[in-house]
């Protein structure tokens, strides 16, 4: 029987009957595409099937650890420094390398600045079962962008990471709704990793209380969930 959106759904099950546009789907959390018929998608993880029209699927489920996957943008801890390399916690269930040379302008004579404890937000470059995941904070063109050091008068929080899907929608006001009350600098990984830097201490506690609501009623307005 064909899985439709709704349908709670198990690892290893196929989903053949997908939309795209000019074959070209977006495949989100709890999903991969399978190589030999890439219209076909393929359970990894445990959930409800959901769609975002025009071309979007991914797996809602209750998962507490992330999963890490190709092209992904998170922030993570470094947590240990190894010749030219660092091991970073992105709360996988290991630890990430980052080389200390994908960043902009690293050279073997020049590296940048990182020490144990830093928050970097970086690039998902390899996520194979068999191997640790491979992150960088360059992207193809060697530039930085947003990614990088983040700077340690940040604070960071998790959140659940259905609540992150829920932020990195583009149709969430909710992160708007907060711009309009006060400034603030945020990275916002897909691990459920959160910068969040504010001019005044009581600013980031009134975000840390808006994620906590949120958290409690994922489906509330997000606008009311702000004006509490």
């Amino acid at each position: 029987m064909p899985l439709k959106v709704g349908d709670f759904v198990l690892p290893g099950e196929l989903i053949e009957d997908i939309k795209s546009i000019k074959g070209l789907t977006i495949v989100g959390p709890g999903l991969r595409q399978n190589e030999e018929k890439p219209n076909i998608l393929c359970v990894t993880q445990p959930g409800t099937l959901r769609f975002k029209a025009p071309n979007m699927y991914w797996i809602e489920g209750k998962r507490k650890r992330y999963i890490p996957k190709k092209g992904d943008l998170v922030v993570g801890i470094v947590v240990k420094k190894s010749g030219d390399t660092l091991k970073v916690d992105i709360g996988a269930a290991e630890f990430a390398s980052l080389s200390m040379l994908a960043f902009e302008g690293a050279t073997k004579k020049q590296k940048p600045d990182v020490q144990v404890g830093d928050c970097v937000y970086a690039k998902l470059l390899n996520a194979h079962r068999e191997m640790e995941p491979e992150l960088v904070c360059i992207d193809s063109y060697y530039k930085a962008g947003k990614l990088g050091i983040l700077p340690n008068q940040g604070f960071l929080l998790t959140i659940s990471l259905n609540l992150t899907q829920s932020l990195l929608d583009i149709e969430n006001p909710l992160l708007r709704s907060i711009g309009k009350k006060i400034p603030y600098e945020m990275a916002l990984g897909v691990n459920g990793k959160v910068w969040i830097n504010c001019k005044k201490s009581k600013e980031v506690i009134y975000l840390m209380k808006i994620f906590d609501v949120a958290e409690r009623e994922l489906h509330k307005d997000a606008v009311t969930v702000c004006n509490d």
